[in-house]
């Protein structure tokens, strides 16, 4: 099982970015995705996942309405982009699917 991750990005406030998450090794659309990020000196925070195979999603409060999970099945890549961007959004951003996790995509969000 792998996931691979997109390189790390640099946004101002305000733009958006869209994270990949491509993954092999398993069957892509039996497992959720889960979406955590980790801002500089702080915990994991868990944004939501996604089921694959039929798109359902759930958010945390904290997220709704400026995240939006997708997933390509044709590419077993699962997606998420964060609109709105803040410097607070400054973050390793991880997906994962059971104990599998991305390597990480740093998101810099900087005027």
């Amino acid at each position: 099982v792998q996931l691979v991750q997109s390189v790390a990005e640099l946004r101002n406030p305000g733009a958006s970015v869209k994270v990949s998450c491509k993954a092999s090794g398993y069957t892509f659309i039996n497992y959720y995705i889960d979406w955590v990020r980790q801002a500089p000196g702080q915990g994991l925070e868990w944004m939501g996942r996604i089921e694959p195979e039929y798109g359902g999603t759930k958010y945390a409060q904290k997220f709704q309405g400026r995240v939006t999970f997708t997933a390509d099945t044709s590419t077993s890549t699962a997606y998420v982009e964060l609109s709105s961007l803040r410097s607070e959004d400054t973050a390793g951003y991880y997906c994962a699917t059971g104990s599998r996790w991305g390597q990480r995509t740093q998101v810099a969000v900087s005027s």
